[in-house]
């Protein structure tokens, strides 16, 4: 049995930055990849990468041909939906050993699990959004199988999101939020005194808490994993039903979590020092 998770691709993306002096084109293409990502593996129309992004519907064309000329981009003969294409998961391998965030932390995710019996998931901050990179389930019979893989969410969203947002100065923060804050709706009643609420409770308790998720009867619980050299890049985060989540094994997870986060931050020291 599982918790039912959030209809897939139904995030927004924010806005395209439009107006960056020299550095336009480029920032506008990465905005429209973020955006297919974000809708997930069904693809995106045109007329929705346009209205999300401002931009006029040939200049948004005109970037997608570029972008499908390279392999970066596809688009599904059938739907005529846009995807990310192959040159995406071939830079992905080729990517620096020390930047393989989800195969340093695979083992430490399976023995949070095990420790546990839930769900852990690595959650990795992508501009304004948050993405899944790992998933592990642990040997409870009720999965919160909130997240799959590869799924985008804004920023602040899940205990992952809240994660980390708590490494930022209030300032960032009020900012993601707010540029966020037309995205909310679609998970609950999330909205952003809502989420500035969690964050500071979340701060007082010493981890990031979520319990008026999208999911319903589902509680989560996250950690970032400190960046000595800026804010942090990526949290780990775990959720169960709400049964199973009462204030003395919060303390308990948390103790297991913060245990788990040192190895891994340790772990990802070492890998990039090699």
């Amino acid at each position: 049995m599982t918790a039912r998770k959030p209809r897939a691709g139904s995030a927004r993306p924010p806005r395209a930055p439009l107006a960056v002096s020299g550095t336009q084109s480029i920032r506008r293409a990465i905005f429209l990849l973020r955006a297919i990502a974000t809708r997930g593996p069904t693809g995106t129309r045109l007329l929705d990468l346009a209205k999300d992004s401002g931009l006029p519907g040939p200049t948004v064309h005109r970037i997608l041909k570029c972008l499908m000329a390279e392999n970066v981009v596809m688009q599904d003969p059938g739907t005529r939906g846009y995807l990310l294409g192959h040159l995406i998961f071939e830079l992905g391998l080729a990517a620096a050993p020390q930047s393989n965030l989800r195969q340093i932390g695979e083992p430490v995710l399976r023995r949070i699990a095990e420790k546990t019996g839930d769900t852990v998931f690595l959650i990795a901050r992508s501009g304004l959004d948050t993405v899944c990179l790992d998933r592990k389930e642990g040997t409870f019979p009720i999965k919160a199988l909130t997240l799959d893989v590869g799924t985008r969410r804004p920023l602040g969203v899940g205990a992952g999101g809240i994660a980390l947002l708590l490494s930022l100065p209030d300032d960032e923060i009020a900012q993601v939020l707010a540029a966020n804050a037309s995205r909310l709706k679609d998970y609950g009643d999330l909205s952003v005194s809502v989420l500035t609420n969690m964050i500071r409770r979340s701060k007082e308790r010493g981890y990031a808490l979520n319990d008026r998720q999208a999911t319903p009867g589902v509680i989560s619980m996250g950690l970032p994993i400190m960046n000595p050299y800026g804010p942090s890049y990526a949290a780990i985060s775990i959720g169960a039903i709400s049964s199973r989540m009462s204030g003395e094994r919060q303390k308990e997870i948390a103790a297991v979590l913060r245990t788990e986060v040192r190895q891994l931050e340790k772990l990802l020291g070492e890998a990039a020092h090699q």
